[in-house]
């Protein structure tokens, strides 16, 4: 998954990466995935979560288009360190692809368990098009979240708008496939003082384990 793609998702109080949540591919045989990575801030759906330079990694099982996998970050300012729990299902018929999942955020600093902050997404695509929905369960079911991307050479642009009309623009350069340069810019505050609406820049690093 990189739920980072979230750019390095996270909390939904607080949480990723991400901007879209990005399954493995599905094969016939099962795999086993890891993937370890650095990112100058820790940004979520735009917004910088402070607590300076994130490190992170991911590990992830997946078989016949279903996968599971654990992704754990050094965390953000205010929830501390991080670890997602997630399992879903993805695929692809020709030049359309899906990817349907479930997300439980845990936060040991706070003592919050799996299951307290819980995200379902259903991610589409169609050849460089993309489209996520992320909605909170239990407590959280009043939150959603949706991010429109389209990739254009090196390039990827993303739109995404929260359930309180916050809403803002990501213009990625994908220099190669480990290392991106993010820059994030507000569209629309929602009248919210406390949110930063300065443009935030970041550099991202990732790294795969071979088994």
């Amino acid at each position: 998954m990189n739920l980072k793609q979230k750019f390095l998702s996270s909390s939904i109080a607080a949480s990723a990466l991400a901007v879209c949540a990005v399954a493995p591919v599905a094969h016939a045989q099962t795999e086993v995935s890891a993937e370890v990575g650095a990112a100058s801030m820790y940004y979520w759906r735009g917004q910088d979560l402070g607590g300076g330079a994130a490190i992170w990694g991911d590990l992830s099982i997946s078989s016949n288009g279903f996968y599971a996998g654990l992704w754990t970050s050094s965390g953000d300012a205010s929830e501390g360190t991080e670890y997602d729990i997630y399992l879903g299902y993805a695929g692809d018929y020709g030049d359309f692809s899906y990817d349907l999942g479930i997300v439980t955020y845990v936060y040991p600093e706070t003592e919050q368990s799996p299951g307290d902050n819980v995200e379902a997404y259903l991610g589409l695509g169609y050849s460089a098009f993309s489209l996520t929905y992320f909605h909170g369960l239990e407590d959280l079911d009043e939150y959603w979240y949706v991010v429109a991307g389209v990739d254009v050479g090196d390039f990827t642009f993303a739109y995404g708008l929260h359930e309180d009309d916050y809403s803002h623009v990501d213009i990625t350069y994908n220099y190669n496939d480990n290392l991106s340069f993010t820059l994030g810019l507000v569209v629309d505050d929602a009248d919210d003082p406390d949110l930063n609406d300065e443009p935030k820049f970041l550099v991202s690093f990732s790294l795969p384990i071979e088994f």
